[in-house]
């Protein structure tokens, strides 16, 4: 015989998912957010427009303008250029001091 009738399986409520917070990013540099840009940038080792977005919560598009205005100035250098996606490094103006030669040879051997 069947189960009675009354015994039937409830069924599976669906989540309704994890809803993220939108972003607030600024559109337009302000004085702040400038001044924080140019000083700041300098001493990351990794700059790309994802860095900036994040660190600076300005938006995507106004990150790829500053890059190339802290290109053009000479304060970052890019390492990597590509249609997609462009990384940047700081700029060092120092030269590195010349090793001597058995040190330099030491050094490659640890």
């Amino acid at each position: 015989m069947a189960p009675a009738a009354g015994a039937k399986k409830q069924k599976k409520k669906w989540s309704k998912g994890k809803v993220k917070d939108k972003a607030q990013h600024a559109v337009l540099l302000d004085k702040t957010t400038s001044e924080k840009l140019y000083k700041d940038v300098q001493s990351y080792r990794l700059v790309t427009v994802a860095t900036l977005v994040d660190r600076m919560k300005v938006n995507g598009s106004l990150a790829r303008k500053c890059l190339a205005d802290l290109e053009e100035k000479g304060l970052i250098k890019p390492v990597v250029t590509h249609s997609k996606m462009k990384i940047y490094s700081m700029h060092h103006t120092d030269k590195p001091l010349d090793m001597p030669e058995i040190q330099r040879d030491a050094r490659m051997k640890c």
